[in-house]
């Protein structure tokens, strides 16, 4: 029977050992840490986000300029299909309203359960805390253990070691050197779907550090999306920030400095707005006059004040424009061991179609550790999802050939 060696128990190589065990190879799947799935589970604290409902081909195109790269794999197992692979595990999912899909208890941890006690029912043996360190001459897997070094051969090795966010959950892309070594082209790794940094003033920061801004468009490059976001104590993080994360690190790339354009009242056009603000305020103080004609108060008066002169707030004009579009300067992004997910890993001129490394036969690679991106909305672990099974279907089919 050919045995397989899969390296990290993150969604992408557990998935290759479903596949791998439901074709009947002999698998081992080798984790660094004490048990596996962590960075899983800590992306299903609030709520497990798997996929999404939006029509396939709209699905594809939100991995921008990475589509044609991920495409085959993804159709393969698309999001229906994942939807489907849930509640085979006994896990309900649903559509929310931004048609994002989750399992009805909103938590990773049933699933993961229900996952492994499937992958064991199946023979999968797991080794916990035994971190790969490298290659002997001759190709062989070397792992450390508590215990002591030791050596592992195996037909088929399928490394799901993921990207450089989250280090302390196991993502610390140590593995980087190891394949340098073997003159595999791989791409910087570089934050994304990440938070940014901001320059709050002390007196904003001490009312609103952790304060939610619900429901504005917030615009990057003339793409908008409307959405929620969180102040924080060193800029803005949350859903609809993430979203446009790749563009504001490409303008801070290209140009040191990207601007976000917050539109607090997208239900109204900028008439309707200057219209309302230009009421007379009689002895009403410019906060109380927000308050009482927009609705605007707290946080989003406080950005206004915060990013807006006082000359311009005496100014209708200039006022209804901070409101439908203020304006931020963004320098920074946070550090990417702290980003939900990274860019950059083994490049795909490196791979065959297959996910193998063309110049390592019965090497492939899975899931973060290639170059890639992709947006937070259940986009990340589907193609996560997918690239696993592609792997593991890639390996068995140079087996067989």
């Amino acid at each position: 029977m050919p045995t397989a060696a899969i390296i990290g128990g993150g969604p992408s190589g557990l998935m290759a050992a479903e596949m791998l065990l439901n074709q009947g190879l002999s698998v081992d799947l080798y984790e660094a840490k004490p048990s596996v799935g962590r960075k899983f589970l800590m992306a299903g604290k609030s709520g497990l986000n798997l996929t999404h409902a939006e029509s396939f081909e709209g699905f594809l195109k939100r991995f921008e300029k990475d589509q044609l790269k991920l495409a085959p794999f993804i159709r393969n197992l698309p999001p229906e299909a994942i939807r489907k692979w849930a509640e085979d595990l006994g896990i309900e999912t649903f559509e929310g309203t931004s048609r994002r899909i989750f399992p009805k208890v909103m938590k990773a941890s049933p699933l993961l359960r229900n996952w492994l006690r499937r992958l064991e029912d199946l023979g999968l043996r797991i080794h916990l805390k035994h971190k790969w360190i490298g290659l002997s001459k001759d190709l062989q897997l070397h792992f450390s253990t508590p215990e002591k070094n030791l050596i592992a051969n195996h037909d088929i090795k399928i490394f799901a070691l993921g990207g450089a966010s989250w280090p302390k959950l196991g993502s610390d892309a140590n593995w980087l050197n190891i394949f340098q070594q073997q003159n595999i082209p791989i791409t910087p790794f570089r934050p994304s779907n990440c938070g940014f940094n901001v320059s709050w003033s002390n007196i904003f920061l001490s009312k609103y550090s952790g304060a939610p801004v619900k429901s504005c468009r917030v615009s990057v490059n003339g793409f908008d999306k409307i959405g929620d976001f969180i102040i924080t104590d060193y800029g803005l993080e949350g859903g609809v920030i993430y979203s446009h994360s790749r563009s504001i690190l490409n303008e801070i790339r290209d140009r040191r400095c990207a601007t976000i354009s917050i539109d607090f009242i997208p239900e109204k056009n900028s008439d309707e707005i200057y219209s309302l603000v230009s009421k007379e305020k009689g002895k009403n103080t410019l906060t109380n006059h927000l308050r009482k004609n927009l609705n605007l108060s707290g946080v989003r008066a406080s950005l206004l004040r915060e990013f807006t002169s006082p000359e311009k707030l005496k100014s209708a004009a200039a006022l209804t424009k901070s409101i439908k579009a203020l304006e931020i300067p963004i320098y920074q992004s946070q550090s990417i061991d702290r980003a939900i997910s990274s860019a950059g890993g083994i490049s795909f001129d490196a791979i065959d179609s297959n996910l193998m490394i063309k110049k390592m036969p019965g090497f492939f690679v899975t899931g973060e550790m290639l170059d890639w991106d992709a947006p937070t909305g259940g986009y990340l672990l589907t193609a996560c999802f997918a690239l696993g099974r592609g792997a593991a279907t890639g390996a068995v089919h140079w087996l067989n050939n």
